[in-house]
């Protein structure tokens, strides 16, 4: 197929995986990337914090579903460029029959992915979030999930890049796809004017939007919350109560994990 040769990558233009991965202290970005990212620091020099709050996030909330219950296989969406304990690596360690399918829209994020992530019950499939439809028909990705049986979805750092509505019908799609006793995982950032917003107006890879707490909970309606529910994904730790809120605002990563209730 045409997306699984290496695609030609712009080095000229910053590429949002890349900057992330420039942010986690990674090696798969390019000057252009490097700059953006430089650039972005002078309007919050928390994001790099805040991209490995995200990941120990996602890492914490893999291990606590492939040990907790009957959960033995995951669709990363929005995977971004490999990194260290990805996905399939984390929830194998946690139970070794776990399948993993990564998700992302980038070609080359794609590839990368499948020459790096590969192993038994592992998938790469290019699709974008925009059609959560698409790519749960993806065959790529049914030939390693299962959707009539229990399934985590991890929606991570992509939200924000929709509009409240576009993310709510997102979340919706795929809620009402999965089995009941599935989950979905999301973290999205959150600010006030002066911090969310004023990232959001500098971003210039793409849309960006600054999601309050509240729009980011109805990304998890109709799902029961796993303890300690919607909080900083910093101090998102299963089974524990939600830490008191920050009163001094600014910008966070918000995390929750939520589980669809039984039919009826």
């Amino acid at each position: 197929m045409p997306d699984q040769q290496s695609p030609p990558v712009d080095v000229t233009r910053p590429n949002i995986a890349r900057v992330y991965d420039y942010w986690l202290g990674g090696k798969d970005n390019y000057a252009a990337d490097r700059a953006e990212a430089k650039r972005l620091l002078r309007v919050n020099p928390l994001l790099p914090q805040w991209a490995r709050q995200n990941r120990m996030f996602q890492a914490r909330a893999v291990t606590w579903l492939a040990r907790h219950g009957d959960v033995r296989q995951f669709i990363d969406i929005g995977c971004g460029l490999p990194t260290v304990q990805n996905t399939h690596q984390i929830a194998q360690a946690a139970h070794p029959d776990c399948r993993v399918a990564y998700v992302d829209r980038d070609p080359v994020v794609i590839c990368h992915a499948r020459a790096l992530l590969s192993g038994p019950g592992v998938a790469a499939v290019r699709g974008d979030l925009a059609a959560p439809g698409a790519i749960l028909a993806d065959p790529g990705l049914r030939g390693v999930i299962t959707l009539a049986e229990p399934v985590a979805v991890i929606l991570a750092l992509v939200l924000h890049f929709f509009d409240a509505a576009a993310a709510r019908g997102i979340a919706a799609t795929i809620v009402h796809a999965i089995a009941p006793g599935s989950y979905v995982v999301i973290s999205a950032g959150s600010g006030d004017e002066q911090t969310g917003g004023r990232l959001a107006r500098e971003y210039a890879a793409g849309p960006l939007y600054n999601h309050c707490p509240a729009q980011i909970a109805e990304f998890l309606g109709g799902l029961e919350l796993v303890p300690p529910g919607l909080t900083d994904a910093a101090a998102w730790v299963p089974g524990l109560p939600p830490p008191g809120q920050d009163p001094h605002g600014g910008g966070r990563i918000l995390a929750g994990v939520g589980r669809k209730p039984p039919a009826g």
